[in-house]
């Protein structure tokens, strides 16, 4: 008996992570073009496995109560199309780190072609809905990974 394979989590290189995914017949409309509903589906896979290797157990955050992230700012560029088959790379930047927020820039490539770009905000919020500040850990991790102020 095999394993089988873990699914990818991308990686990080110079503070940015990349994440791919191939474009399948469901992902498309009826002209072969991805739906626009998908990138954000694929903005939020690839932040769900930055923040997995950033050591963010979502998962467990949500099981003891601590919190989780809600996007609560989206704003989002199409620049052209991704296609069947084509392989769809996200690059995720944090921008800035806020005790009970972060805003972070993703942009989804076919190669070296910018197709979609989306500035997201992310709240933190507890169990309640209310925002809550971000646990100490992961508030560090961001930072590592956020731009710095040049003074």
């Amino acid at each position: 008996m095999t394993a089988s394979p873990d699914p990818s989590s991308g990686s990080f290189a110079d503070g940015v992570h990349r994440c791919a995914f191939r474009v399948y017949f469901e992902d498309t409309d009826a002209g072969g073009i991805v739906y626009h509903a998908n990138y954000l589906r694929w903005y939020e896979r690839a932040r769900t496995e930055m923040l997995r290797l950033l050591g963010v157990a979502l998962g467990q955050a949500l099981d003891d109560a601590t919190g989780t992230y809600v996007v609560a700012h989206l704003d989002m560029k199409f620049a052209g199309p991704a296609r069947l088959d084509d392989v769809v790379t996200v690059e995720s930047r944090v921008a800035d780190v806020q005790k009970a927020s972060v805003r972070l820039h993703q942009v989804a490539k076919v190669q070296d072609r910018v197709i979609n770009e989306a500035q997201i905000r992310l709240g933190f919020v507890g169990p309640d809905g209310r925002p809550r500040r971000q646990p100490e850990d992961w508030l560090a991790a961001f930072a590592s990974l956020a731009p710095r102020e040049e003074g």
